[in-house]
């Protein structure tokens, strides 16, 4: 990696999923205000409202809806 590209404040941050409560470490510049110990070291914390923990995409938890059951719903909706 070239020398002196990064940020002065590029660090490792603890970020956390509020929705499934799962924390990660990745670095990052992001400034924040709070702090977590984790085995006694202290790094900045950050909350997330969604992440790869949680997001449908991620989780397998989308809903598929077939082109015909959108056109038959809009249909019936509207009584065409």
């Amino acid at each position: 990696m070239k020398k002196k590209i990064h940020p002065k404040n590029y660090r490792m941050v603890c970020f956390q999923d509020m929705i499934s409560n799962q924390t990660f470490f990745c670095k990052s510049t992001i400034f924040t205000k709070e702090k977590i110990n984790i085995d006694g070291k202290e790094f900045p914390f950050y909350k997330l409202e969604i992440s790869s923990y949680s997001h449908p995409f991620y989780t397998g938890n989308m809903k598929y809806i077939s082109e015909t059951g959108r056109i038959e719903k809009f249909n019936k909706k509207y009584k065409i």
